[in-house]
């Protein structure tokens, strides 16, 4: 291969590997959630910030592959890997799908104890995992790619888990649209650089950041599994900073309940015309703006949610909800 073949390729890697940090759930690290990990494991697939990554190192390279995304280069079976897992989220659904409870994640400002008893165990000993995927880790072990081909993705990827132990059981997905943000607060000096921020359960996940603007237009799907014993779907927004800890810049809860079980009560939505189905109520002790309805729509379950943020001086947020039960 020529210098002129070895460029474009090169070119061409990187360009694919920058349309793989830029998903929604690569945004943040697999391991502890932190903002714009800047390091990966190739073999098992995930994006994963620097503090994560020295863990990880510390597993040994028949475990673990670490790299660099702005600093090693990648080859097409590389990136062809990190490709096929589908990202962090669905990773995740693999590795953590049985966290048991009293054992949670580590947090961004963990310390190093903590992230080498939750990564060890979920990645060298797969205690998180079904037991019937766990695969030897030795050297002359299969690899980790071997667990994640096509065929072994798209069966389990949306798949609900047998409740062994007492542990976590997905009864469906949320997709959550975060359309907008209207009147936001000022962190900088004049704007803010803004995100938002979505937790359900141990699940996180967030949207791009749109710089120098405080009603910024995302129009972003992100998606969540919900757990059998879910509770309400956790809203942030933050104004990013390059060289300082992000500024929060207002928060809410979104009751969930009001929603599933309307999508419940009425089946297969599209037998359905378009029609109203449930309402989730405007009170004292919540975020809400106005009444939020349910309606199905196209065969579809969805809510419309405006959103004014708490403790923040000012700041309102419109999003639109999605149940997807696991059959879809």
């Amino acid at each position: 291969m020529n210098a002129t073949m070895i460029t474009k390729t090169t070119s061409v890697n990187r360009r694919r590997l920058r349309n793989l940090v830029n998903k929604s759930d690569n945004r943040i690290c697999a391991d502890c959630g932190a903002p714009d990990p800047r390091w990966a494991s190739s073999n098992i697939g995930v994006f994963i910030c620097l503090k994560c990554c020295d863990v990880h190192r510390s597993l040994g390279t028949h475990i673990s592959k670490v790299l660099s995304v702005t600093l090693d280069e990648w080859s097409n079976e590389q990136i062809d890997a990190m490709s096929e897992v589908g990202g962090n989220s669905a990773a995740n659904a693999i590795y953590e799908a049985y966290i048991p409870e009293g054992f949670s994640k580590p947090g961004p400002d963990a310390g190093i104890e903590e992230r080498k008893r939750f990564i060890r165990s979920k990645y060298e000993l797969q205690e998180f995992m079904k037991s019937s995927l766990r695969i030897s880790t030795g050297k002359s072990s299969p690899s980790f790619k071997s667990i994640f081909s096509s065929k072994f993705m798209d069966s389990f990827r949306i798949r609900p888990t047998d409740d062994e132990d007492g542990k976590v059981e997905f009864i469906g997905l949320l997709k959550v649209t975060v359309v907008k943000g209207t009147n936001l607060a000022i962190r900088d000096m004049m704007t803010s650089d803004p995100y938002v921020v979505l937790t359900l359960g141990q699940q996180t996940i967030q949207t791009a950041v749109i710089p120098s603007n405080l009603n910024p237009v995302w129009d972003e799907d992100l998606m969540l599994s919900v757990p059998n014993n879910y509770g309400p779907l956790k809203l942030e927004v933050y104004d990013h900073d390059m060289f300082s800890a992000d500024d929060i810049m207002g928060e809410a809860q979104i009751d969930i309940q009001p929603l599933i079980s309307a999508a419940m009560a009425y089946g297969d939505p599209e037998m359905f015309g378009n029609m109203q189905i449930g309402k989730w109520l405007k009170t004292a002790d919540n975020a809400l703006i106005e009444d939020s309805i349910i309606n199905i729509i196209d065969g579809k379950v969805k809510q419309d949610v405006q959103l004014k943020l708490q403790n923040v001086e000012c700041g309102e947020l419109h999003l639109e909800v999605e149940w997807l039960p696991l059959d879809q």
